[in-house]
């Protein structure tokens, strides 16, 4: 992919897609501030290198193409002032006269966050004249937000037809790791797959039992494939027992039985916890799971919104070798799919 690290910014107005999409109650808690902090390399370096101007896009929420207090991103400025450690002055919108405005009074290294783009009903549907009037003030674009690259936005993939794109460079680091452990794991390699909705967990299930070692899977998704009675190899291990006839939990026979693989493991990569992890007594075995983890020697890669909750309430973020900021995105690039908004930063 087309390099930050080789890209003039002297000058230059910049428009950073990032994802900043978090949970408001959560602001404080390191899974929803990690969103934030895992583009501020890419912030600074671009001032660094003269930027004269850096604006933010974020989606935040569902605001369903149409503007919506409760999904302003102005909510969410003081926490990115916070995260970044420099001013930040917001725009009330994502594009027209306002930003272009801004950005031609910008003094060098000036910042801005720009209003939710999803209040823009050009946004979800990729529309290229939205994205034409979108880029107009910039003249260079950066993709900083690999957890919505797997949508074809016009904030992700449209706008890169009016302006040079590159990749951030966590988003360029999430390729290599995803890569390394999807082409190239230390074996035996390991993969726990849990959550909800089979239909999206499914295609990386079947991808990971054509490469993996073993597949062991909980959560929501174990009672639908066994209730689909959907079969799959001798790598792919359902539960053994559960909880309760409710099935909220994995039982503790398959916790026990799933931490013995699991600390053999030189590779594991997770996505999904193993059971109602929010309510007590059902978090026992994704502790289980984690706790196994955690005494295993393996390189480690996890990602999805609700297991970066389970590290976040553990306070081990600093104990998992890769943290994937992507959970839809980390589970279609890990299955082989093709993400729409990296397509136009790869060199041809």
């Amino acid at each position: 992919m087309r390099s930050i690290t080789t890209t003039d910014f002297k000058g230059k107005n910049v428009l950073i897609r990032v994802d900043f999409n978090v949970e408001l109650n959560d602001l404080a808690h390191v899974q929803e501030g990690f969103k934030l902090e895992v583009a501020t390399k890419t912030i600074n370096h671009v001032i660094a290198a003269g930027a004269r101007s850096i604006a933010l896009l974020t989606h935040f929420g569902r605001p369903e193409g149409a503007p919506d207090p409760a999904y302003s991103v102005e909510r969410l400025a003081p926490e990115v002032v916070r995260v970044l450690g420099r001013p930040v002055h917001f725009i009330p919108s994502c594009q027209g006269e306002i930003v272009s405005q801004a950005i031609q009074q910008a003094v060098e290294g000036e910042l801005f966050l720009l209003e939710n783009v999803r209040f823009e009903k050009g946004e979800m549907e990729n529309d290229r004249s939205f994205a034409e009037t979108l880029a107009q003030p910039f003249d260079t674009y950066i993709n900083e937000a690999f957890g919505v690259s797997h949508r074809a936005h016009a904030s992700v993939v449209a706008v890169t037809e009016f302006l040079p794109a590159v990749a951030g460079f966590r988003l360029a680091e999430e390729t290599e790791r995803l890569d390394a452990v999807k082409f190239n794991p230390a074996r035996p390699a390991i993969a726990i797959i849990g959550g909800s909705k089979i239909e999206t967990k499914l295609p990386l299930i079947r991808a990971l039992e054509e490469t993996y070692d073993c597949v062991l899977v909980g959560g929501k998704i174990a009672n639908e494939a066994l209730d689909q009675k959907i079969v799959f190899s001798e790598k792919v291990l359902l539960p053994q027992d559960f909880d309760s006839s409710a099935r909220l939990d994995i039982g503790k026979t398959t916790a026990s039985y799933y931490a013995a693989i699991i600390k053999k493991a030189k590779t594991v990569i997770w996505n999904g916890p193993m059971g109602k992890f929010e309510e007590k007594p059902y978090d026992f075995g994704t502790q289980v799971v984690l706790d196994a983890i955690l005494e295993s020697n393996a390189y480690v890669v996890i990602g999805g919104g609700e297991s970066l909750a389970v590290l976040e309430a553990a306070g081990v973020f600093h104990k998992i070798s890769f943290v994937s900021s992507g959970g839809g995105a980390m589970l279609e690039y890990m299955a082989g799919n093709t993400l729409p908004g990296l397509q136009p930063l790869i060199i041809t």
